[in-house]
């Protein structure tokens, strides 16, 4: 994420915004309050929006009014808006600063968004993070994300010996087969290789020599 925040306050006025637009080279900036805590979002399309709905219509038939009902899946038009508060669109969508990158890349695609705010736990914007941004992360070659597999996940994190596990890595993708020693350790590695930077997909083919699930044990009723 990128944290030098562009930022205005919610009593920016229409052409402060459009200024902090302009001279950020940003498509929208997050409005906070006094205390950096997040109010809203306005974007370059709330703007022209706005600003399109305020310019008369000269073209319109003056001997006839027929209202069209239309579906409008962009920025609503807000007549009248003079201000941030009046012209972001609340509530944001956001991430958390331990939001995994495959989670926030399918928040925007599914939000339709370029762009989002990433917000601590006390409601404070940390950052931004951007399609730039997430993309980065998905250049880490194959060697560099199989070096990490073996020598953080398996060696230092699960404190498990690799000789005997199968990292390969392709694309992205990464492949983990052979045995290891618990069930347990089989599911942590396979979970905590998703959420590894550049990582876009797991392939499991582990297998366990102990399967230290604890066995659900019936209720004597006379307990």
């Amino acid at each position: 994420m990128t944290t030098g925040v562009l930022s205005v306050g919610p009593d920016a006025a229409f052409t402060e915004v459009a200024r902090a637009l302009s001279t950020g080279a940003v498509r929208a900036v997050p409005v906070l309050d006094q205390e950096g805590r997040l109010l809203g979002v306005v974007s370059e399309a709330d703007l022209l929006a706005t600003a399109e709905r305020a310019e008369p219509r000269q073209d319109r038939p003056w001997w006839r009014y027929r209202p069209r009902h239309t579906h409008r899946t962009g920025p609503q038009a807000k007549v009248g808006a003079g201000t941030a508060r009046e012209l972001m669109s609340a509530p944001a969508v956001t991430v958390g600063p331990r939001t995994t990158v495959a989670r926030a890349a399918r928040t925007m695609r599914e939000h339709g968004l370029s762009w989002m705010p990433v917000v601590g736990p006390d409601g404070r914007v940390v950052g931004v993070l951007g399609r730039s941004d997430l993309l980065a992360v998905f250049l880490r070659s194959d060697a560099e994300i199989r070096t990490e597999v073996v020598d953080e996940v398996l060696g230092r994190m699960l404190l498990v010996d690799p000789t005997g596990i199968s990292v390969e890595a392709s694309d992205g993708v990464v492949t983990l087969s052979g045995e290891i020693d618990t069930r347990t350790d089989a599911i942590l590695a396979v979970r905590f290789v998703e959420r590894m930077e550049g990582v876009v997909e797991v392939v499991d083919r582990l297998r366990h020599r102990v399967d230290d699930r604890v066995a659900t044990l019936p209720i004597d009723p006379l307990y």
